[in-house]
């Protein structure tokens, strides 16, 4: 095998005998491809350091529960309590907004037959509900930020397409700094100015995105509807989207609604964390909501929507006839057995970190969801999903031999809702980052005011040391 230093040397001049042009370009592919399978190897740390140093991994605790490290008043995730010996008592799910159950904001917004996302902003923002006066100021402020800033679209979006609309979000979004006139001042006043600015900006950053992706990569036409102060969030989502600009009451209503359990789901999330650890560096907004971005583009994390719907796609190529129980149950166990989907053995859309019993989010989308089905004819698709959840537990029993609670969580019904609203799969996180930036914007105005400490958690060095050894002496 020989030392990395051999290899590379040995790869590098081979390459340059049988091709000296190609020379400089392979050998630096082959250097860097025994570099990192050199890092490969040497990177990996046994997992009993990881005990003997009492590690925290993945920041939980040997329980599975989160390792506290800050407080808030924002939001609030229940999914089980712990008894006095320190175990976890499944109980059902429960999502609070500023000490408001999400159950009860969904349900008046149904009731009275309004949107509600611009509302649950209002309360994660500034603490308290508003009134019907303060409501409807809050909606005119964030719809004078809906127009992006002069020549934005093109100098900014159009010029430097990208194929992942998360990637071109991040990028937007740390442009948008240099159209600040004041933007590192961290005042909680220039902080709150920058976050309803950037929560309007969204939909228009994530459509135009998207419009100029089907545009340069896939050669379609360029439909870049300006948007309307007066719609509210998911109206100029859908309107954007869409070539014609069209959509019915009920879709934007459930879109609005996904938006709303989206918005926010405590501190301790992967890219909530992340804005509260990059703000405490004292940064300036655009610096920590695109690191936020970044985060919730990974597909353990926000991606995960996307990989529920590419599993329903994939499932239907496979699956001749969806309403038959039989032929699902014979994919699903392909997938448990990592001969289908991905490979992976996940049926994704179900189980949650915290939620034990059920994720109260996924049980009101699924009711909308339910709706939108009946009014679209897709009520054997929306059968699937309904089975998918019945019987992927059972399924996954049998295979394990152990009895777990795999409750369906809100990517499941939200993957179908995207489906039936027929917004791209491309867009599905894009969709995700635009609600939960209220959700961020909050935090980061919490860390500001109440946090004032640097995040500089601890690392234990297991290399041993060595002694400095001189270029010409090193073999």
């Amino acid at each position: 095998m020989g030392t990395l230093k051999e290899r590379i040397i040995g790869t590098a001049h081979f390459i340059a005998e049988k091709n000296p042009k190609q020379a400089p370009t392979n050998s630096e592919e082959a250097f860097l491809n025994n570099a990192a399978q050199d890092l490969k190897e040497s990177g990996k740390i046994p997992e009993e350091l990881y005990i003997k140093h009492d590690v925290k991994r993945g920041l939980r605790n040997a329980n599975g529960t989160g390792v506290v490290v800050g407080l808030t008043r924002i939001g609030d995730v229940i999914g089980y309590k712990m008894d006095s010996d320190g175990n976890k008592i499944p109980v059902p799910g429960e999502l609070y907004y500023r000490g408001y159950s999400v159950k009860d904001l969904v349900t008046s917004c149904i009731k009275e037959d309004r949107f509600g996302f611009e509302e649950a902003t209002y309360l994660l923002l500034l603490g308290e509900l508003p009134t019907a006066e303060e409501l409807d100021t809050f909606k005119k402020i964030l719809g004078m930020h809906r127009e992006l800033p002069a020549n934005f679209a093109r100098d900014m979006i159009l010029t430097a397409p990208s194929n992942n609309i998360m990637n071109k979000l991040a990028r937007s979004i740390l442009a948008l700094y240099s159209y600040d006139d004041n933007p590192d001042d961290i005042s909680v006043n220039n902080v709150l100015r920058q976050s309803v600015a950037l929560i309007g900006f969204f939909p228009t950053l994530i459509s135009y995105g998207y419009q100029a992706k089907r545009n340069y990569y896939h050669q379609e036409s360029l439909h870049l509807h300006h948007p309307i102060p007066e719609l509210s969030t998911a109206e100029n989502i859908l309107r954007m989207l869409r070539a014609d600009g069209e959509y019915t009451k009920m879709e934007a209503k459930l879109l609005d609604l996904s938006l709303v359990l989206h918005a926010e789901h405590g501190g301790g999330n992967n890219s909530t964390l992340t804005t509260h650890i990059v703000t405490s560096a004292a940064t300036d907004t655009y610096s920590a909501i695109s690191a936020a971005v970044g985060s919730l583009k990974g597909p353990r994390h926000g991606g995960a929507n996307i990989s529920v719907i590419n599993m329903i796609n994939d499932l239907k190529e496979n699956v001749k006839d969806i309403t038959d129980k039989a032929e699902i149950e014979q994919y699903l166990r392909a997938i448990l057995e990592c001969k289908a989907n991905d490979g992976t053995g996940l049926i994704y859309g179900l189980g949650h970190a915290i939620y034990t019993i059920s994720d109260p989010r996924a049980i009101i989308l699924k009711t909308m969801a339910k709706k939108l089905a009946e009014s679209k004819g897709l009520e054997n698709e929306f059968a699937l999903y309904e089975y998918i959840e019945k019987i992927a537990p059972k399924l996954y029993s049998e295979k394990t031999g152990k009895d777990v609670n795999m409750p369906a969580n809100v990517d499941l019904y939200s993957g179908f809702v995207y489906s039936a609203l027929n917004i791209p799969i491309d867009i599905a996180t894009p969709l995700f980052a635009t609600a939960r930036v209220a959700g961020w914007c909050a935090h980061r105005l919490e860390e500001i005011t109440g946090g004032g400490k640097l995040m500089r958690p601890a690392y234990d060095s297991i290399q041993p040391l060595r002694s400095y050894v001189p270029i010409n002496k090193r073999k």
